[in-house]
C-alpha cells in the first residue's frame, strides 16, 4: 500500500496541478474588481501556504524531533535539511508571484509592506540555515546547530501570518476565510483554489521524497569515500 501511494504521488500531483491551471485559466470567471488578475489567487496563496507552513513547518517539526532524545536520528536531520531547501524555493516563488500580482495592483513591483518584508526576512533566514550547515563538517554538531537555528527562525512565521492584522499593510487579509470564519471565495473559484492547495502540498511531499533520496545517497557516498581513504592509509602504513 505504501509503495503504491508513493508511485501515485507524482502522477496525482501532476494531475491536480494541471487541473488547477486549466480551471484557473479557462473555467473560473474573472473578478468584478481585479478582472483576470484574480487568477493568481489559484497559484500565489497555495505557494505561500507551502513556503510558510508546510515546508518550513516540516523543517521545524523535524528539528524539534531531532533535539528530543527519544526521536533523535539522522532521518529527522535529513528531513529538516531537505524541507528547508524546498522552503527556500517556495519562498522565492511566493515573492515572485506576489510581485507580479502587486505590480498592476499597487503600481510597484516591491513595497516595504510588513508581510512582504517579513517573508523576505524568512527567506534570508532559510538561506542562513543552509549556509550554517555547510560551515560545519561534523554531522552531529551540524544537525544540532541547524535544528536550534530552524526553531529560532520559525518565530518569524506567526509574525508573517498576523502581520496584516497587527500593522496597516498594503497586502490583503486572508484569502479563503475572514477573521470571523466566513468564506471570501465561492463556487468554482473556491474549488479551484482548494485543488491548488492540495496540488502544491503534494508537490512539496514529492520534492521532499526525491530530495531525501538524494541526500541518503550522498551520505552513503561520503561514508564510503571516508572508509576507502582510511583503508588506503592503513595499507600505506603496513
Amino acid at each position: 500500500m505504501i509503495k503504491l501511494s508513493q508511485r501515485l504521488l507524482g502522477p496525482l500531483t501532476l494531475l491536480l496541478l494541471a487541473l488547477t491551471f486549466w480551471l484557473g485559466l479557462w473555467v473560473t470567471p474573472p473578478d468584478a474588481v481585479q478582472g483576470d488578475l484574480v487568477r493568481l489567487l489559484y497559484v500565489h496563496p497555495p505557494i505561500a501556504w507551502v513556503a510558510l507552513y508546510v515546508s518550513f513547518g516540516t523543517a521545524t517539526i523535524a528539528s524539534c524531533l531531532y533535539l528530543w532524545q527519544r526521536t533523535r536520528s539522522m532521518t529527522m536531520d535529513r528531513i529538516a535539511y531537505c524541507s528547508m531547501e524546498i522552503s527556500v524555493v517556495f519562498i522565492a516563488l511566493t515573492l515572485i508571484t506576489g510581485s507580479i500580482w502587486g505590480r498592476p495592483t499597487w503600481g510597484v513591483w516591491w513595497a516595504w509592506d510588513a508581510r512582504l518584508t517579513s517573508t523576505a526576512i524568512l527567506g534570508v533566514f532559510a538561506l542562513a540555515y543552509l549556509a550554517l550547515r555547510r560551515a560545519n563538517d561534523d554531522p552531529t554538531q551540524r544537525a544540532r546547530r541547524g535544528a536550534v537555528f530552524a526553531i529560532l527562525t520559525a518565530i518569524n512565521v506567526p509574525i508573517i501570518h498576523f502581520s496584516v492584522l497587527w500593522w496597516k499593510t498594503l497586502h490583503q487579509g486572508a484569502s479563503v476565510l475572514t477573521s470571523t470564519g466566513q468564506l471570501n471565495v465561492h463556487g468554482s473559484m473556491l474549488w479551484t483554489m482548494l485543488i491548488g492547495f492540495v496540488g502544491f502540498t503534494l508537490l512539496f511531499f514529492w520534492l521532499l521524497r526525491e530530495r531525501y533520496r538524494l541526500e541518503v545517497k550522498r551520505d552513503r557516498l561520503v561514508a564510503s569515500t571516508v572508509d576507502e581513504a582510511l583503508a588506503q592509509r592503513r595499507r600505506e602504513g603496513v
